[in-house]
C-alpha cells in the first residue's frame, strides 16, 4: 500500500499531464460509439472553448501545487489535522480523506456555487454549455476553479493528510469528472445501479438542465451518497433534459471571450433564482 502511495506522490508532471489528456481521449472515443444525446453540432469547435479553459486550469493548478507543498510540509512538522489523531490502517485512512475530500471539495463547494450570488456568477460558464460531452469537464471559469482549489486545501488541512493522499484523490477525481460529463450511455438499469453509489453520467446530466428545479440537483463529483443524504439527488428520464442556462440562452458558448466575461455581463439577470 505504502508503495502504491509513494508512486503518486512522486509521480511526474508529464505524467499527470499525461492522465488528463488520456482520459479525456478515451471518454471522446467513446462517445463516438455509445452515445446518450445525438446532437448536430461541431465537435472540434465546440471542444476549442473548453480545452482553452482547461489550459487556465493547468496553469492554476501549477501556483496551488506550490502552495500545497508549503501545506503539505507545515502538516508533516505540526501533525495537524484528525488522521494523527485516530489509529487505523493506512487504506482506511485514505478512504477516510477521499470521502472527506469529495464532501468539502467537490460537493459542499459546488453547493455553494449555486446558492451564492456571486459565486453562481462564476459557475454559469460551466452550465452555459449547451452541447455536455467530455469536454464540459473542463470548462471552468478561472475564478470558479480558484474557489474549488482552496476548499480542497481547506480539506486537506483538516484531515492532516499526506501529500500522497491528495495526489490519488486528483487523480480520481479527473476520472470521474470526465466519465460524468462524457456523452456516453450506459445501459440504463446499470447506470442507475451504479448511482446508489457513485455519480453516473445519466445523473451528472440532470444537473445540466437548462432551468431549476433540476440545474440544483446532483452536485456530487465521485459518491452520490451526499446527495443523497442531503435530499438534492434527483434521477429522471433522460430524454427530458435539455442543456444550457435559460438566463444566458443568448450568450455564444462557443466563444471564449463571451465565456470570460460572462459572470460580469450586466445583462444576465440572476435576481429570479435566488429570490425563489
Amino acid at each position: 500500500m505504502q508503495y502504491f502511495l509513494t508512486f503518486f506522490e512522486t509521480m511526474p508532471v508529464w505524467m499527470k499531464a499525461g492522465w488528463i489528456f488520456f482520459v479525456l481521449s478515451i471518454f471522446w472515443i467513446f462517445e463516438g460509439y455509445y452515445k446518450l444525446v445525438f446532437a448536430k453540432y461541431n465537435k472540434w469547435r465546440h471542444a476549442k472553448t473548453n480545452l482553452i479553459l482547461l489550459v487556465f486550469v493547468m496553469l492554476i493548478n501549477v501556483v496551488f501545487g506550490i502552495a500545497t507543498v508549503g501545506i503539505f510540509l507545515w502538516l508533516s512538522d505540526s501533525n495537524f489535522g484528525l488522521l494523527p489523531l485516530i489509529n487505523v490502517p493506512i487504506w482506511l485512512e485514505l478512504l477516510l480523506s477521499i470521502l472527506v475530500l469529495d464532501l468539502i471539495a467537490q460537493y459542499f463547494v459546488h453547493y455553494l456555487l449555486h446558492k451564492v450570488q456571486w459565486m453562481w456568477r462564476l459557475h454559469t460558464v460551466h452550465h452555459s454549455d449547451k452541447n455536455v460531452d467530455v469536454t464540459t469537464g473542463t470548462r471552468h471559469h478561472p475564478f470558479d476553479f480558484i474557489i474549488r482549489e482552496t476548499f480542497a486545501l481547506i480539506a486537506v488541512v483538516i484531515m492532516g493528510m499526506p501529500i500522497a493522499f491528495y495526489l490519488f484523490y486528483r487523480i480520481l477525481s479527473v476520472l470521474f469528472t470526465y466519465f460524468t460529463h462524457a456523452n456516453i450511455s450506459l445501459p440504463k438499469q446499470l447506470d442507475k445501479a451504479l448511482s446508489y453509489v457513485i455519480v453516473t453520467p445519466n445523473m451528472h446530466k440532470f444537473h445540466h438542465h437548462y432551468q431549476m428545479p433540476w440545474t440544483d440537483s446532483n452536485f456530487g463529483n465521485m459518491f452520490s451518497i451526499w446527495d443523497r443524504l442531503f435530499g438534492t439527488f434527483v434521477y429522471a428520464d433522460t430524454s427530458k433534459i435539455k442543456y444550457g442556462l435559460d438566463i444566458a440562452d443568448h450568450i455564444n458558448d462557443e466563444n471564449i471571450l463571451n465565456q470570460l466575461h460572462l459572470p460580469f455581463n450586466k445583462t444576465v439577470r440572476y435576481r429570479k433564482k435566488f429570490d425563489s
